[in-house]
């Protein structure tokens, strides 16, 4: 069962980073992005940061709450970990992410984004240029989740390195 919720999360956490990728190579012109800038954006530059903004959350989301521990069950690592801290820092322990520090950083970038500042661009502006740059971490540690995982679903399904 945990190599099948791990395959179907991976999946999920797959279209989110590759819509994320898209918004963020659509947006690369405009990096670093000023408080002038955002009031110039037309309707469809504001929907791809809404793309943006939404996808990071998400991937951020359902790595933390259902990738994390699927892999955390995966290697038989889950143990008595009932914060989310404690499963944070076992993951970095057994190499599957490089810092827990990050991934802490990350989710307050994540936490940003449900903070609405309409009538304030230059922290909108803030916000964003170090969402850009976050971004590239939040995909990499995905990636780095997968090679880590791939020997144990390997070794699930019978066919053991």
């Amino acid at each position: 069962m945990s190599d099948k919720l791990y395959t179907e999360t991976l999946k999920v956490c797959h279209r989110h980073a590759d819509r994320l990728q898209w918004a963020m190579t659509e947006m690369q012109k405009h990096i670093p992005f000023s408080s002038e800038s955002l009031e110039d954006f037309n309707d469809v530059e504001i929907a791809i940061l809404d793309q943006f903004s939404t996808r990071f959350s998400k991937l951020q989301d359902v790595m933390g709450m259902k990738l994390f521990p699927a892999v955390l069950e995966l290697t038989k690592e889950q143990g008595e970990l009932d914060a989310f801290v404690d499963k944070l820092n076992r993951l970095e322990k057994i190499g599957a992410i490089d810092s827990a520090a990050d991934w802490l950083l990350l989710r307050e970038m994540r936490n940003a984004f449900s903070h609405e500042y309409p009538d304030d661009p230059e922290i909108q502006a803030a916000i964003l240029n170090k969402a850009f740059a976050l971004a590239e971490t939040l995909i990499g540690i995905l990636y780095r989740i997968e090679v880590f995982s791939s020997r144990f679903v390997l070794s699930v399904q019978g066919l053991s390195l």
